[in-house]
């Protein structure tokens, strides 16, 4: 097991923002489409964090046009091209898959207060 550990640690990115569920992000992912290669920007909530090491992954949700859409990013994967943080959000657990049955108002996530020191 060490041996995976040694190669993973080569492909860890410590470049990404520190982020944590119920913030609202904007994920630029590369996408290869026959020989072209385009940035599509995925802006939506995080619902859950999961993993360690390299195989650490993030899961995003947006409504568009009415219906959910949820994509899950590998957090160390090199398709990404940056992430920005739009809104921090006060939320009180890690998961927040009831979000994908909330609509309306009841969908809506406060915002975290941040101290600067």
């Amino acid at each position: 097991m060490d041996i995976l550990q040694a190669i993973g640690r080569d492909q860890i990115r410590t470049d990404l923002p520190d982020f944590r569920p119920g913030d609202t992000v904007k994920v630029y992912y590369k996408i290869k489409e026959g020989g072209k290669e385009r940035i599509q920007v995925f802006q939506g909530i995080v619902i859950q964090k999961r993993g360690s090491g390299i195989s650490k992954t993030f899961t995003v949700r947006k409504v568009s046009n009415g219906v959910g859409v949820e994509r899950t990013f590998p957090m160390h994967s090199p398709n990404i091209d940056k992430l920005e943080i739009v809104r921090y959000g006060q939320v009180r657990r890690a998961k927040l898959f009831y979000l994908r049955h909330a609509k309306g108002k009841a969908a809506r996530i406060k915002e975290r207060r941040r101290f600067t020191t």
